[in-house]
């Protein structure tokens, strides 16, 4: 009987869970990471973007222009950038080297939506719009971080459901 119940416990809870039980989403990582944002512009010399990725330990900068997301540099583009210009960025701009067609997500896009989008265009980072303002950024490691966190979780309830698991007597009693 204890046993069906935990079944049916793992598989209600397959989906991974934020707040009151819903499934996780954008907003759940982004309420946990803050609100600092790291962005340049099309025309900003590509050193500088470099620079400040590298001083900031960020692995995206995105690109703005007039209040608009019109790309994303990320350390993928940066090594296409270099290794197109014999190892040096030189006079190189932002625009030469970003991705101009990011694929983006909304604070309310479920975290498997966002896993099977990386996945599926190889994508790291993905910036987060609602509807045209940017409220941030998130990585394949925010996703992958924000999944073993609720898995452990998920963990901590199971073993105390089962540390309070009545004994077969009790069990026996109550029926």
């Amino acid at each position: 009987m204890y046993q069906k119940q935990i079944v049916g416990y793992i598989e209600s809870h397959a989906s991974h869970t934020g707040p009151k039980g819903n499934p996780m989403k954008v907003s759940d990582i982004l309420r946990l990471k803050g609100t600092t944002l790291y962005t340049t512009t099309p025309l900003a010399p590509l050193a500088e973007a470099v620079k400040t990725m590298a001083d900031h330990d960020l692995g995206s900068i995105l690109v703005m222009d007039h209040g608009d997301l019109v790309g994303i540099l990320t350390f993928r583009e940066v090594i296409l950038a270099l290794n197109g210009h014999g190892g040096t960025l030189g006079k190189a701009t932002v625009l030469s080297a970003m991705n101009d067609q990011p694929i983006t997500c909304s604070p309310d896009t479920e975290l498997d939506e966002v896993r099977r989008m990386m996945i599926e265009r190889h994508a790291r980072y993905l910036p987060v719009l609602n509807n045209r303002d940017l409220m941030g950024v998130v990585s394949f490691y925010d996703v992958a971080k924000a999944v073993v966190d609720s898995q452990n979780f998920e963990n901590q309830m199971l073993k105390a459901y089962i540390r309070d698991w009545p004994s077969e007597e009790e069990g026996a009693k109550a029926n």
